[in-house]
């Protein structure tokens, strides 16, 4: 047995650095290590065998530096990105992680890259004209192309952001919605916003709104049109059909840039319908220009529940299998 303290350093706490949650924090640590660990002021006492505990060691020497680099109170996704990372003993990586972060406005955090999948992700999209990401829900697929059009913008690649997806309801028939076209469109581009409004200032945002520089609108409104110098997204792209999809690859103009990012096992297109993003997936792969990136269960950065439940529904095969021998 082994004990060891880890002193932070300038005053600061762990108390501090967490946001205030140290008791869960401290909780999901030793559910990931075993060690016992103790918190006062700022110390933690790490008890266990040798070996646990020099990485657990480790493991708040960089949550320290992370702070410090940072200069923002660790979340809990922090939090637990980092335990991840030296549990299974990739902290190698991270410095390359930190080296593919993204800026974004200057009163928002950098966001940075979570997974080495994630990383390829980055990389693509900082390399090719037109990416597609490709996995469950919760692998950062449509964050991370929002944090890059938005550094784009601001660096001045691009003039405008123009943020589509298909206006499909998720097995629930909602019917006549009331007010403005605005209004009726506004539930089914919200997650949009939601992304958009931790990269920029609520006052960033709504004036390149007002001045259209930002532009968010339904799939179908953008037939007929040709997007030059645009940074351009289609979230939900699961839910596109085959002529949905040839119509929003063809809209791409000079100097433009374009992320497709879907869920193939979350659609909500109809038995008769073919998906376009399974189509393009089959179609586009033999183009040396497009890039695709495929995450997986083990990328996702949301909540460590999140990663479970979708372990447990399993691939579309699995489903149907699971399926056959219940019925």
């Amino acid at each position: 047995m082994t004990e060891k303290r880890f002193y932070f350093d300038q005053g600061l706490t762990l108390h501090i650095a967490c946001a205030g949650d140290e008791v869960r924090n401290l909780r999901f640590l030793q559910n990931q290590f075993p060690v016992k660990l103790v918190s006062r002021e700022n110390w933690v006492e790490i008890a266990g065998e040798e070996e646990a505990v020099d990485r657990v060691m480790a493991f708040f020497e960089e949550l320290a530096r992370f702070y410090q680099i940072r200069r923002h109170q660790i979340e809990a996704r922090d939090f637990e990105f980092l335990c991840k990372i030296f549990k299974n003993r990739t902290e190698q990586d991270l410095n390359d992680l930190w080296k593919e972060r993204i800026s974004v406005s200057p009163k928002k955090r950098e966001v940075m890259p979570r997974s080495r999948r994630q990383m390829e992700y980055v990389r693509a999209m900082r390399r090719q004209d037109m990416v597609f990401g490709i996995g469950p829900a919760g692998t950062g697929k449509t964050y991370l192309a929002m944090a890059m059009a938005v550094s784009e913008f601001l660096k001045g690649n691009v003039s405008r952001i123009i943020l589509t997806r298909p206006a499909r309801e998720s097995g629930e028939n909602l019917g006549f919605l009331p007010g403005s076209l605005e209004e009726k469109i506004m539930p089914y581009l919200r997650p949009l916003y939601d992304a958009l409004y931790d990269m920029m200032t609520t006052e960033e945002v709504t004036s390149l709104l007002e001045r259209n520089i930002i532009e968010i609108a339904p799939l179908a409104f953008m037939r007929g049109r040709t997007l030059n110098n645009a940074f351009i997204i289609l979230d939900e792209a699961q839910n596109t059909t085959v002529d949905q999809m040839l119509m929003f690859l063809t809209r791409m103009g000079f100097n433009s840039r374009c992320v497709i990012t879907g869920d193939p096992m979350q659609t909500d297109l109809t038995g008769k319908e073919r998906s376009g993003l399974r189509h393009a997936i089959h179609t586009l792969q033999s183009i040396p220009e497009i890039s695709f990136t495929f995450f997986e269960t083990g990328d996702v950065v949301r909540n460590s529940l999140l990663e479970k439940i979708i372990r447990a529904y399993g691939t579309p095969a699995e489903k149907e299998q699971k399926g056959t021998e219940n019925a």
